[in-house]
């Protein structure tokens, strides 16, 4: 039984990853339900404000008489609340489905076990823990978010053969490329995942970077800047009205803009954290920090990281700026043509 149950909720987490970057601040859900071993229905929550899976997956049967009889597998708890849809615990009741299989529970405090609860007041077979540890993974960062009241934290960074990742001197204002050109797209996939993307004053002024989704296809996550003293000037690309930007400086600034969100925070006081905490406050469920790499080093001393993702690229430059210091193992090692990926996880 066992592995029949284990089965689908590997389907429910295919079908959910289809929401990667697209669902927040909701979770990637997916839903399976199953008539005498065979599925009759599926489908994965999209966008938030839209249909959650299992209202997706029911209205895909094509007969709905089979559903009191049947078996509605899903990665995460059915809700229970009002939101900007209704619960998906009364639709299950109101189809009376009588044996529902979940992968593990929702954190978010408006749920957190009501679902499963709710369920058996009537009458429901739940079962639940399947492959519980993949379906947490599968929603780390809306797990982080609930949690720990911050973000998903992801740290990327490319460095020379040599350990660096910049040269001592360029000509133009514009990145000198370390890696190559597929681990640059890999970056613009995931930058279509994340909910924001971060990067300090210097990368501004040094490199001009749009920060948006360009050789991938998705939706631009949001940008924030770290810019204590207002040095970036409004004509640089992280203006523009590709995405929303958020900036966090000393000062009161005031934006006539409607895709500039200014925040004044302390700077005196565990700026790293304070920058955390406002994040949270602005309901962002997930950011990559992409430099530079005193900004990527604050982070890393303060411990407020759960991924790191190093790029090691072929050439060698000699002197420069030197890259981050991460006193960590690494989680897993990749290879990108001639580049070297590996990926390091901050467990505490």
């Amino acid at each position: 039984m066992v592995k029949v149950q284990e089965k689908y909720i590997k389907r429910c987490i295919e079908l959910a990853k289809n929401g990667l970057g697209t669902t927040y601040p909701n979770p990637l859900v997916g839903c399976v339900i199953v008539f005498e071993k065979n599925i009759i229905g599926e489908g994965w929550h999209k966008k938030s404000g839209e249909s959650h899976a299992e209202l997706i997956a029911i209205e895909s049967v094509q007969n709905k008489e089979l559903l009191s009889s049947s078996t509605l597998y899903v990665n995460l708890e059915p809700c229970s609340h009002f939101g900007k849809t209704p619960p998906c615990a009364d639709l299950i009741l109101k189809y009376k489905i009588p044996n529902v299989v979940i992968g593990t529970i929702d954190p978010n405090s408006k749920v957190a076990g009501k679902g499963i609860q709710k369920l058996k007041d009537d009458g429901v077979n739940v079962t639940f823990g399947i492959l519980e540890k993949e379906c947490n993974e599968l929603n780390k960062r809306f797990f982080t978010f609930h949690r720990k009241n911050r973000p998903f934290i992801i740290l990327k960074w490319a460095e020379s053969s040599d350990g660096f990742i910049s040269p001592k001197n360029k000509d133009e204002q514009k990145p000198v490329w370390i890696s190559n050109e597929y681990s640059r797209q890999l970056v613009h996939k995931w930058r279509s995942e994340e909910q924001a993307i971060l990067v300090g004053t210097q990368t501004i002024i040094d490199d001009n970077p749009s920060l948006t989704v360009r050789d991938w296809t998705g939706e631009n996550p949001i940008r924030v800047i770290i810019d204590k003293e207002n040095n970036v000037d409004s004509s640089k690309n992280v203006f523009d009205n590709q995405a929303k930007t958020i900036v966090f400086s000393s000062k009161e600034v005031n934006s006539n803009s409607e895709t500039i969100q200014n925040i004044k925070i302390n700077f005196d006081q565990n700026s790293t954290q304070a920058i955390v905490e406002k994040l949270f406050e602005n309901n962002i469920q997930s950011i990559i920090i992409e430099g530079g790499r005193k900004t990527i080093q604050f982070f890393i001393d303060a411990n407020l990281w759960d991924e790191a993702r190093v790029f090691i690229g072929e050439i060698n430059l000699n002197e420069g700026t030197i890259a981050p210091k991460l006193n960590s193992p690494i989680y897993s090692k990749s290879y990108l043509k001639n580049d070297t990926l590996l990926t390091y996880r901050n467990d505490d």
